[in-house]
């Protein structure tokens, strides 16, 4: 008679809620003191724009918010159907 093995699950740091919490909060923090060092640190900027509070920050922002979005809009051209490599010639 064969006895089963039990097979574990591996536990991934980011398996636990708990730690994806944590670092989301270090990110945070991290995204807030680079924001009050720009009240601190003085630049040499080439546009007057460049010049106002929390410029980079929001121009990084929204920079990545319209690079998803114009993948969301490619992947409509781009993607194939889900039997592509299924079909026969």
């Amino acid at each position: 008679m064969k006895r089963k093995r039990k097979t574990r699950q591996r536990q991934y740091f980011f398996d636990k809620p708990q730690n994806v919490k944590r670092v989301l909060r270090v990110l945070y923090a991290i995204c807030g003191v680079l924001f009050l060092i720009d009240f601190v640190y003085h630049r040499h900027v080439v546009h007057p724009w460049e010049g106002l509070w929390g410029f980079h920050v929001i121009y990084g922002f929204v920079a990545c918010v319209i690079l998803v979005l114009a993948a969301k809009e490619m992947r409509k051209l781009l993607m194939r159907k889900e039997d592509y490599y299924d079909m026969d010639d």
